[in-house]
């Protein structure tokens, strides 16, 4: 029979009552999938209603399986509907998706998420504290997003620094260019704001993730540490983590960064024991059939948020706030990082989060390196990026030219102006190609050729620069070290 101590009463806490929520869920999944006797399964289920009335009586919220009680929330995605409307967009690490030609509705995606829109006064804030033009990324609406920015600036103000910490996870040897948009940011603020960075590779999330081996994680890492460092990174320390602890310290690997900071995995462990099994199913969706690499990886994402992470660079501060400008899709790494930084005893990051970037054939997805029509690479010729864009990006235009003139073309879902968002600096050519476009004046293939103008000479500028990068370089830059700031 059902055990009733399982019900609400010995619950102080919402967490509490929501792990046991889960708990009793998996145990009616059980019983049935064990074909239980039916009373003993109809006890399970009376069991598990009491509490979820329970629940809504203690949060004033329906119980939503994935969806804790704190700000770790992810309101669960069952995929987006046929008509784009009434349903969420499916936006979670490892996948983004949406049924709207105009991509995903950021909007939605910010109550979703329950972050804080960058609106023009925080822009400009931005450039009121840094002295400098806001970066186009922010004037356009691509960094969208934010938690604790004006914290950060009021901090700043008070000549209090911060630190940035972004990322990224080898899963290809060749990047494309939609993973250059955070570290173009980033280094921007790096710039004005003339404070450290710490950029994370991923290698073993990949290697957990992917059907990949081992040296082809370390090997893709080593290549984009190149391609991270051709962006213009003058003084970053890049911490390239290793699935083995006794991997080649020389190459960057995480023993090497742990022998200089032993913090960051005592910070590894802390939020490993802070966080529960439920809370990490419920915001990644973890299943009893995954590794327990997955399940422990999110706290070795986490444990760069805190500057003691980083004692070569920090002295052993732990005071020192963090600022993460990554993608949105990343976020729930890091609203599981912000609900247990006050328990461990550091602050909060604050973050800004950008859109996506969209694959050639639409906004519906995001660009993907696993599909060479869809993206762009950093390795691209000249005639291949012309190529790709003729036959490939979506268009936005009509079906013929006299439709087109006559009635002009949609630049909200066409992938070649959405392009030149990203890359094109000047605000008002931008908004002339806009009302051309849309007026019928041009076409689609004078869009296309204006945006192979924009990328063939960007990706050539950086294939030059990634030629002086030698292996020597990247073993400089994973060396763990101080670097020049006071603090």
């Amino acid at each position: 029979m059902t055990d009733c101590q399982g019900d609400g009463d010995g619950a102080n806490t919402p967490m509490e009552l929501y792990d046991k929520l889960n708990v009793q869920g998996e145990k009616v999944r059980a019983l049935k999938t064990a074909k239980a006797e039916k009373a003993e399964i109809d006890a399970a289920v009376q069991l598990l209603l009491k509490l979820k009335v329970d629940y809504k009586k203690m949060t004033g919220q329906d119980y939503k399986a994935g969806c804790p009680p704190s700000e770790t929330c992810i309101i669960p995605d069952n995929g987006p509907a046929a008509d784009g409307e009434n349903n969420e967009d499916t936006v979670d690490p490892w996948n983004v998706s949406t049924t709207n030609a105009k991509g995903v509705d950021y909007d939605k995606l910010i109550v979703r998420f329950g972050s804080s829109k960058i609106e023009k006064e925080l822009v400009d804030r931005i450039e009121k504290v840094s002295g400098q033009k806001a970066h186009r990324f922010l004037r356009r609406g691509i960094f969208f997003s934010h938690r604790d920015m004006h914290q950060v600036l009021d901090a700043y103000e008070k000549n209090k620094s911060f630190y940035l910490y972004t990322g990224r996870g080898p899963s290809s040897e060749a990047m494309h260019v939609g993973h250059l948009i955070p570290f173009i940011f980033t280094k921007w603020l790096q710039d004005v704001f003339d404070i450290p960075l710490v950029i994370q590779l991923t290698d073993d999330e990949k290697y957990l993730w992917k059907d990949l081996t081992i040296e082809e994680c370390h090997r893709f890492a080593v290549e984009n540490a190149k391609d991270i460092i051709a962006c213009g990174f003058d003084d970053p320390c890049l911490a390239i983590k290793k699935s083995t602890l006794f991997y080649d310290a020389t190459q960057g690997s995480l023993d090497c960064l742990v022998l200089a900071s032993p913090e960051f995995y005592r910070n590894v462990v802390k939020i490993q024991k802070h966080v529960t099994f439920n809370q990490v199913k419920g915001i990644f969706g973890f299943t009893d059939s995954d590794c327990i690499g997955k399940i422990s990886f999110p706290a070795i994402q986490a444990a760069p948020s805190f500057s003691n992470s980083f004692r070569h660079i920090f002295g052993g501060r732990k005071d020192i706030q963090c600022l993460i400008p990554c993608a949105i899709d990343q976020d729930p790494y890091f609203r599981m990082t912000r609900d247990v930084a006050p328990r461990i005893g550091y602050p909060k990051p604050a973050l800004l989060h950008s859109t996506f970037f969209p694959a050639l054939q639409g906004a519906q997805t995001k660009m993907s390196a696993s599909d060479a029509n869809s993206s762009i690479f950093l390795t691209d010729t000249p005639k291949q990026i012309k190529n790709k864009v003729n036959k490939h990006a979506f268009s936005g235009g009509k079906d013929t030219v006299e439709e087109h003139r006559k009635f002009g073309g949609n630049p909200d879902v066409d992938v070649s102006f959405m392009y030149l968002t990203f890359f094109l600096e000047d605000d008002e050519q931008l908004e002339k190609i806009r009302q051309d476009y849309t007026s019928g004046a041009l076409l689609t293939g004078e869009l296309k050729k204006l945006l192979i103008e924009t990328l063939q000479p960007m990706i050539a500028q950086h294939q030059e620069r990634r030629k002086q990068v030698t292996d020597e370089t990247v073993k400089q830059f994973m060396t763990p070290r101080s670097l020049n700031f006071n603090f």
